[in-house]
């Protein structure tokens, strides 16, 4: 997944030969539009509409519609709107805000609505005086991206992103008892990847590869790997046009991490690496493993910040019916090579691929607001290096199969096991703080509190099958 980068520019980064050669040029062109680009492509191609993109504080996707005859004034001065009614965004008393459209984000969306050409960019958010908003998840990505970057460093993630498709939004009725790997004819989502991924390509988000997942009904699609601000906007893109192309063709795609009992739930592997110019920085042929005491930092304050940011990395209370063991879920602090039990998996190197050195961390879900998630691994990350946080040995052994007593001994610690768990450690994260700002921190966790306070005075139908004979 993270081979052959020759350069840290994102417009350099090369893709798929697969993708054609038309295509590679149109990816490339995208990554360099300016205000005069968009506003010339606008008119080239007769397009009416520009949808402005930005996500609230929990990563959900917001937006409004704005007409070509607005799109110059947008991009200069950005668009007013109330903010007060956006999930962690201005209290009623300092609704206003604008959205400034990033003109490097456009893109043409692959299909038209009542013969209309539509576009989209992704914006940043503003205060009326045009200082960045606190709120502004996006912002806090670019910051640490930043901060990273005076060291030397860029931040390269290539997730896996897995997904259910259903009958319908109301039931979890799948589409197949396909397994991992199967193809058609059990693969009855075959097509419908196929388009999702044909749709992604043409709005420039290039896909390495797709499959049927474990579960029945259970898919995956993995990006190929760019730079974290870049892929934070493709994993927003890539939700959109899934739901899409699925409700196109009358099912329901959902990135839900547990949705169905019994069977694996739906996770995000965040594969992550730091280039220093030019080269990988967490390579080190001379290493026994490989890896440059950079990577060797990195991954142990990963490890050590973790129990304080799982709260924004699995944001959801589902998200902790995924993080159980026994469903190909880590919840074990540790790292090894071949061990998929392991909380961070670092993949083999293979002579001639240095560049494809990179670190797996396997607990995220795709529910989450990846602009948070981002920067909360590379803050913890970049942590370990500042300290030089020294990296325990790796666990090859399968953890599930540990007893208690055998993890106390290699000094295995667990994840959060639930919601509330996890705001505690995170309202305790000096680190989480200072990374989102004090505005994100709070609100997050007001709302997850919400959240825990309306899921533990709801009773269930396990509660009811479970206790109402009986007592």
């Amino acid at each position: 997944m993270f081979e052959h980068v020759n350069d840290v520019q994102r417009k350099d980064i090369p893709y798929r030969k697969y993708s054609g050669k038309k295509l590679q040029e149109e990816l490339k062109n995208m990554a360099k539009m300016t205000k005069k680009g968009v506003l010339k492509l606008v008119k080239e191609k007769k397009i009416r509409y520009v949808e402005l993109w930005f996500v609230d504080i929990l990563g959900r996707l917001k937006g409004f519609t704005i007409t070509d005859a607005e799109l110059e004034d947008a991009l200069e001065s950005g668009k007013g709107f109330d903010g007060s009614s956006v999930e962690g965004f201005a209290r009623i008393y300092e609704s206003d805000l604008l959205a400034l459209p990033e003109p490097e984000t456009f893109a043409i969306l692959p299909w038209h609505q009542e013969g209309d050409i539509i576009g989209r960019m992704f914006c940043g958010i503003l205060n009326p005086d045009g200082t960045p908003y606190v709120g502004d998840t996006r912002h806090v990505l670019k910051t640490i991206l930043a901060e990273a970057r005076k060291s030397g460093y860029i931040y390269y993630v290539g997730p896996e992103l897995e997904y259910f498709y259903f009958r319908t939004p109301e039931n979890t009725q799948v589409l197949d008892e396909g397994g991992y790997f199967d193809t058609i004819p059990v693969d009855f989502g075959f097509n419908l990847r196929r388009q999702t991924c044909f749709f992604l390509e043409k709005v420039g988000v290039p896909v390495e590869y797709t499959h049927h997942e474990v579960a029945p009904s259970q898919h995956e699609i993995d990006l190929r790997y760019t730079d974290a601000l870049a892929m934070a906007d493709a994993v927003i893109t890539y939700k959109v046009v899934a739901k899409k192309v699925a409700a196109d063709h009358g099912v329901f795609a959902s990135f839900m991490p547990k949705p169905v009992f019994g069977v694996n739930g739906s996770g995000m592997h965040v594969h992550q690496s730091l280039f220093k110019n030019n080269r990988n920085a967490f390579f080190d042929a001379k290493d026994k493993y490989l890896l440059s005491d950079t990577a060797k930092y990195f991954t142990a304050g990963l490890l050590e910040h973790i129990p304080g940011i799982t709260a924004v990395l699995n944001q959801w209370v589902n998200s902790y019916k995924r993080l159980v063991p026994g469903y190909e879920a880590p919840v074990y602090l540790s790292w090894a090579r071949r061990n998929r039990s392991a909380l961070v998996r670092v993949p083999e190197y293979k002579p001639g691929r240095e560049n494809a050195t990179r670190i797996e961390l396997r607990s995220p879900d795709p529910a989450c607001n990846p602009y948070l998630a981002f920067a909360l691994m590379l803050g913890a990350g970049l942590d370990g290096i500042r300290r030089k946080v020294r990296l325990s040995a790796p666990v090859e052994k399968d953890i599930f199969a540990m007893s208690h007593e055998q993890r106390q001994e290699e000094k295995i610690s667990t994840l959060p096991g639930s919601l509330v768990e996890a705001l505690s450690l995170f309202s305790r994260s000096h680190l989480a703080r200072r990374i989102l700002g004090d505005h994100i921190f709070t609100k997050f966790i007001e709302n997850k509190e919400i959240e825990w306070d309306k899921y533990r005075t709801f009773v269930t139908d396990y509660e009811t099958k479970e206790y109402l004979p009986l007592l």
